[in-house]
């Protein structure tokens, strides 16, 4: 059992293509193939554009592994460690900035 009924094949439908497009004017056939290309491109941009940066990239979580006899003095003591390195890297952003600013002589 064919798929197409007897009159109508692949190899019919392009003929008859042919045929239509053979009496048309050059403009209407390239207005056609241009037509044709610019739907594609369309209909190919939609399906790849689901696969493009859909995906988060990787990251990267370091935890800190304590001990259970670690004393509350010990967690004050990394606590006030890391405050002080923190307004470290903050005051030399700042001094950063200053010397920026008087590079550009702004005040």
């Amino acid at each position: 059992m064919a798929v197409f009924p007897r009159p109508v094949g692949p190899r019919a439908a392009w003929k008859d293509l042919r045929a239509f497009l053979s009496r048309r004017s050059r403009e209407q056939t390239l207005g056609a193939v241009f037509a044709v290309i610019a739907t594609a491109l369309i209909v190919i941009a939609f399906y790849y554009d689901p696969q493009v940066n859909t995906k988060p990239p990787r990251q990267v979580i370091f935890v800190e592994n304590y001990g259970p006899d670690r004393t509350d003095a010990d967690i004050i003591a990394d606590q006030e460690k890391r405050r002080a390195a923190k307004e470290a890297l903050i005051a030399e952003r700042q001094r950063q900035f200053k010397e920026l600013e008087n590079q550009f002589g702004m005040e």
